[in-house]
């Protein structure tokens, strides 16, 4: 059994976004301990995934176009309410990184901290309903309502 594009490029999204949330703990950690070096590494690995995951994002919605949730019952409002919310944050949360990056790279600790509080949350959180966001469509609702 093959996967076809259409379904393969939503898992490759669904990755990217999984990559990037491993990617935030493991910044988390590092610098918790003082490894500046690692986390620096990680948080650009992080921003890393995230970059390429919105390139793909783009090229997929402008090739498929949106994709509609099937069903009508707690699911659908359920999914709608943190795809809303998702799309909502991660549009809030591009010019919080770019910021965060700005402060980091410029050796303007102090900003980079202030920014990062709030942040780091939403950027952990965007990651993490952009997985669930793919599991519920491609996987729940065919589960639901084939």
């Amino acid at each position: 059994m093959s996967m076809t594009w259409e379904q393969l490029h939503p898992a490759i999204n669904a990755a990217l976004n999984l990559t990037c949330f491993i990617f935030l703990i493991a910044g988390r950690v590092a610098i918790a301990r003082g490894d500046v070096p690692s986390h620096r590494k990680r948080m650009l690995g992080a921003f890393t995934a995230s970059s390429v995951f919105l390139v793909s994002y783009v090229i997929r919605f402008l090739t498929t176009g949106a994709h509609k949730y099937p069903g009508s019952g707690w699911d659908k409002t359920f999914y709608l309410t943190t795809l809303f919310s998702h799309m909502v944050l991660a549009v809030v949360l591009v010019p919080l990184v770019i910021g965060a990056l700005k402060h980091a790279l410029g050796g303007n600790i102090e900003k980079h901290k202030r920014l990062v509080r709030f942040t780091w949350p939403i950027w952990m959180y965007v990651s993490v309903t952009g997985v669930l966001v793919y599991l519920m469509l491609y996987h729940l609702a065919p589960a639901l309502h084939s």
